[in-house]
């Protein structure tokens, strides 16, 4: 649109001055060639000029994660282009990248998209500023390395070299690929790390604790009995035993989180008397041993604090741990079998970390096993097998390297870089040749362009190369906006002060949140005759959308209902189609709860409209259970510009649900349709329509947070002596400074060039006290949207 107008300028002017030159003096003929040339020229430079690249992601609908890999592979071809195998991201394309100006990545460490949707009207700029959101899984590692390609590039160079896929220069042929143990179980896709939870049979099989199990009677339970999804936290679990009367007794724990941070590591008395110490594996000794009282009840009682409902162990061969614990844990990964070998043989854990991940564990210098170093490698091994999946695992002939010793010194020997809990550090002092393919800010250094990190000192643990670290967000911002105008591209770390990110405060946030969600899905509606039928009132308010409860008033002097939704337009268009109306006999008003924090409700719901999500996207229910896809997209096909069609389902029956989505090419024909369809909605048609209010990327979030009765949050118990005071002014000072951030990314935003992609990365929280999703925000930087924001 920007191009266009400045050619009808051109135009203008151009005829302009040559009628003005003709009322004064006839310009010789090839003067005037001369200077139709020149404006030509000029013409065609502005052109080239205001060229503007864009961005057309596939994110309307209801699987909108996208993975720190996926990002990666974003950012990456951003930054390259089709160079050095960078290839377009199939979730999202970029039109004209050569005309990109810059890349900035801004990351806000350890907020998620709990905080963005809590303190929505606060994000101001943010929400109005990027034209594109996702969700992003919880961060389980270090965050700026695994969207920079630091993780994936480690985990590229560990491929074994020498191996027979790689010395042939491809992979293995498919047939044998399919013979594979691996491969035969978990087939060669990617998965979440749902897929490789042990079923109750395999539970069964490996000899795991179970309830009812024959010398289980006593075993304690973990009660972490609640669904488990991909983004569940994770924990590493490993004990070391020692020989008593009894038999092999767990005298040393630790736990750590996905991150690789040891959260437990404790020292148990065992009941009876200690026949040997085991020493050369445990690490234990008389001494050690001599001064400690905590008894195992202790510890069991320990662990169940500290797991959340929803944790997912880890280990290697963890059933003898859980055995030595005598506790019993439903959800379970073990390595020892994920990475799986031909007639129930297993591969040592020393093994697999030296192949896999370039880690040195279990050392013969060191006295006995370290549990937290074998629980930190068991978690790392998970993680790459999910980031890679089963198809390179396979590909990296584990097989091969076993049977070689000497293909593992050489893989060792040209691993570029070793996964580590801080970040990525170099094996040796020789620093080896690193595929530039994996690495692109490396690339970007070699070809003259420059990159830019600028981060807090307290974060300075990427693994990557600081520019700068400063004290404070402020400094980090005014910095930015000197020196990414000279870098191709740049990574703006800022954060919260570790008070406005504490589990007491994320637990009053995430509760309020859920009540707020629920109060705005709710609506009351009456007054009715006592002799009401309950059915036909559900049938008349279900056209909305659909009902998660009904709750007939009896406290009232005349009866009310209550009606709970599960969408928000639903219950904001039974508000403006039913309050009023005459239903079974009654003219009945219908409004939300009177409560604080239904006090910005209104303005709430007006916000969400104009969000840049909901822009051309227009909600219908009413839909029929006998509709098919095709029917649905022929029942639209008459709508003007209509450019995609969302019908969520029905997660526990798989059915598709009685509303949907249409999106729109612009608002003006959203709005067309919209009146269409309420026309249609007067004239008999079931059907009845309204702007949407959920950006599509937050429909299950939604249905999750409000419909959750119990706080999705398994908090220590210290929260509770808590004054809710404090807490409440927490919040209030949370909320300043998060606004005060917007603000800041707001200068930062305007300071930059037209035509910059801007990535706004939230990275989410994945940790003992709970987890919850990040969020992602992009656009490239237009001059009107600058301006408008």
């Amino acid at each position: 649109m920007f191009a266009n107008e400045m050619n009808e300028a051109t135009c203008i002017i151009g005829h302009k001055r040559s009628h003005e030159c003709n009322e004064e003096v006839e310009e010789p003929q090839k003067t005037k060639k001369k200077r139709k040339v020149d404006e030509d020229t000029c013409q065609n430079q502005h052109q080239r000029k205001e060229k503007k690249s864009r961005l057309s992601a596939g994110l309307f609908g209801e699987d909108c994660e996208i993975s720190h890999e996926q990002v990666y592979e974003f950012l990456k071809y951003a930054a390259l282009g089709k160079r050095h195998n960078a290839a377009q991201p199939s979730w999202c394309r970029i039109y004209h990248r050569r005309h990109l100006a810059k890349v900035v990545v801004i990351v806000l460490q350890e907020v998620s998209q709990l905080y963005f949707y809590r303190f929505y009207l606060q994000f101001k700029h943010l929400r109005r500023a990027f034209q594109h959101r996702f969700s992003l899984p919880p961060t389980s590692a270090n965050f700026i390395a695994s969207v920079c390609g630091e993780g994936i590039s480690m985990k590229h160079q560990n491929s074994i070299p020498g191996s027979a896929s790689a010395s042939n220069g491809h992979i293995s042929k498919n047939s044998d690929l399919q013979k594979d143990p691996i491969i035969e179980k978990y087939g060669e896709e990617k998965h979440g790390l749902t897929s490789y939870i042990l079923t109750l049979e395999e539970m069964r099989k490996y000899n795991y604790p179970l309830e009812g199990s024959p010398g289980c009677e006593n075993y304690v339970h973990t009660q972490c009995e609640s669904p488990r999804t991909d983004s569940s936290p994770l924990f590493g679990l490993d004990c070391e035993m020692c020989l008593t009367e009894k038999g092999n007794e767990v005298t040393r724990v630790s736990l750590v989180d996905a991150e690789g941070q040891c959260i437990m590591d404790e020292l148990i008395k065992p009941e009876t008397q200690i026949l040997n110490y085991l020493t050369r594996y445990s690490g234990i000794t008389r001494k050690i041993l001599l001064p400690v009282k905590t008894k195992l009840p202790e510890i069991q009682d320990k662990l169940k604090k500290l797991l959340p409902r929803d944790a997912v162990l880890v280990g290697h061969s963890l059933n003898a741990d859980l055995h030595a614990l005598q506790m019993i844990h439903p959800s379970v990964i073990d390595t020892s079998l994920l990475f799986a070998r031909h007639k129930g043989r297993r591969f040592k854990l020393k093994f697999l970390a030296k192949a896999v991940l370039g880690k040195e564990i279990q050392c013969e210098n060191k006295v006995g096993h370290d549990p937290t170093e074998d629980a930190e490698a068991a978690i790392e091994l998970l993680q790459y097998f999910i980031d890679q999946g089963p198809r390179k695992v396979v590909e990296l002939n584990l097989e091969t390297v076993l049977s070689a010793p000497n293909l593992m010194e050489l893989s060792q020997q040209k691993s570029a870089l070793q996964l580590q809990q801080n970040g990525i550090q170099k094996q040796s002092s020789e620093p080896p040749s690193i595929p530039k393919s994996w690495r692109f800010l490396d690339h970007l250094n070699a070809t003259g362009q420059k990159t830019l990190l600028l981060s807090r000192k307290e974060l300075a643990s990427s693994g990557l190369c600081q520019n700068s670290l400063s004290a404070s967000n402020k400094q980090i911002l005014k910095r930015a906006i000197q020196e990414v105008p000279l870098s191709s591209f740049s990574i703006i770390q800022l954060a919260l002060r570790s008070e406005h990110v504490a589990p007491d405060l994320v637990a009053e946030v995430c509760e309020k949140m859920r009540i707020k969600l629920a109060d705005m899905l709710t609506v009351y509606a009456g007054p009715f005759d006592k002799d009401f039928c309950l059915n036909s009132l559900r049938r008349e308010f279900k056209k909305c959308g659909p009902i998660h409860s009904l709750t007939v008033l009896t406290e009232t002097h005349q009866p009310h209902i209550c009606i709970q939704y599960e969408v928000l337009e639903a219950a904001q268009l039974a508000m403006e189609s039913l309050n009023g109306a005459d239903v079974a006999g009654s003219c009945i008003k219908v409004q939300r709860p009177v409560t604080v924090m239904m006090v910005d409700c209104d303005m709430l719901i007006k916000e969400l409209e104009m969000d840049i999500e909901n822009e051309g996207v227009i909600y219908v229910a009413g839909l029929k259970k006998t509709l098919t896809e095709t029917d649905l997209h022929e029942k639209f096909s008459h709508l003007k510009d209509l450019q995609a069609l969302f019908w969520p389902r029905d997660l526990k029956r798989g059915k598709h649900r009685n509303y949907c989505f249409l999106k729109f090419q612009t608002s003006e024909s959203a709005l067309e349709a919209l009146q269409d369809i309420n026309r249609q909605g007067a004239e008999g048609s079931r059907l009845r329509s309204r702007k949407a209010l959920t950006p599509s990327h937050l429909h299950r979030w939604i249905c999750h947070m409000a419909h959750n009765d119990g706080n999705p949050i398994q908090l220590a118990h210290h929260i509770l002596h808590v004054k809710k005071e404090q807490l409440s002014t927490s919040e209030q000072d949370l909320r300043k400074k998060l606004k005060k951030l917007d603000h800041g990314i707001k200068k930062l935003y305007r300071s930059l060039e037209n035509n910059t992609l801007c990535v706004v990365l939230l990275p989410g929280v994945n940790s003992v006290h709970g987890s919850f999703s990040g969020l992602g925000l992009m656009g490239i930087k237009e001059e009107s949207r600058s301006s408008a924001c």
